[in-house]
């Protein structure tokens, strides 16, 4: 994680509680403050999304007490989440203090977040507006039917790298050539195939509980279901999660396969929405980078 945001001295004999970037030795602070909110994270999860990202820490006597993280999409473009307080120390201005330092550090870019129902008047007083819902799918999967593989649907190769960034700028509007390469090298990619160019892509991850379907971009939702299947093919028994967009179209068929609907989130935006298409978003990476 980069350290090397500047941060003024927050400490006041009044308020012994500091801002400062968030290093390696928060990571157990950090997953305590998560389990408090019965957040999935593993250990694991905080140290990959901080790898990929960067983030601040809230310390009072050397205890954490809030997180934030902030990821950044080339010079145009950031996700920020992660964004705890601990109950103790709700109601006294800490959520606004980290809301303030992630966008101080993103600066001029557009900035993504998904909101949860207590956190939306925070993120709406700073300019953020509502464009969407997330929906969060989960559950362990059980296969009703035999597997029968998709011919049009292969492992992904180092060589489609390419071909799966352009295909995400195309579905997200952001560069995340970076995190593309981190979560394909922590997972399984899958790549579909139109005519013998690649027209879709889903990566699947141990996450949480289990694994997460996310990213999934395609060009339609049977070829995002396709790519699904795919990837949902190796894992019967195993606990799954997908986070799809309500634009996406897929809650009711991911219902109907045994992945229920349990929460969602408002996807809120601050700055210009980049252009989109004509691939799309299907499923997230994980909500805090989108």
């Amino acid at each position: 994680m980069d350290t090397a945001t500047l941060l003024p001295e927050s400490r006041t004999e009044t308020d012994p509680v500091a801002l400062v970037p968030f290093a390696a030795a928060h990571l157990p602070g950090a997953l305590a403050l998560s389990q408090e909110l019965s957040w999935p994270y593993r250990l694991e999860d905080w140290d990959f999304a901080l790898q990929v990202g960067r983030g601040f820490a809230l310390e009072r006597d050397g205890a954490v007490i809030g997180t934030a993280a902030w990821f950044p999409d080339g010079e145009d473009h950031a996700t920020v989440g992660m964004i705890i307080v601990s109950g103790a120390a709700q109601g006294r201005g800490y959520g606004t203090r980290l809301v303030e330092a992630l966008l101080a550090a993103a600066g001029p870019r557009t900035v993504l977040l998904n909101a949860t129902a207590e956190a939306r008047a925070l993120y709406a007083r700073y300019g953020f507006r509502p464009v969407g819902t997330v929906r969060q799918h989960q559950g362990p999967y059980r296969r009703h039917r035999a597997s029968v593989p998709d011919a049009d649907v292969r492992a992904m190769e180092p060589a489609d790298i390419e071909a799966v960034a352009r295909l995400d700028r195309e579905a997200t509007g952001f560069e995340r050539r970076a995190m593309l390469d981190r979560l394909i090298a922590a997972g399984e990619g899958s790549l579909l195939m139109r005519g013998g160019v690649p027209a879709g892509y889903a990566v699947s991850r141990l996450f949480g509980r289990g694994h997460v379907i996310g990213p999934v971009v395609a060009g339609s939702p049977d070829e995002a279901r396709r790519l699904i299947e795919a990837a949902l093919a190796p894992l019967d028994g195993r606990f799954v999660r997908i986070d799809a967009p309500d634009a996406a179209q897929l809650s009711p068929w991911l219902t109907e396969i045994g992945l229920p609907q349990v929460g969602d989130a408002l996807t809120m935006v601050r700055g210009a929405v980049p252009p989109t298409g004509p691939a799309r978003l299907f499923a997230l990476a994980n909500q805090s980078f989108h």
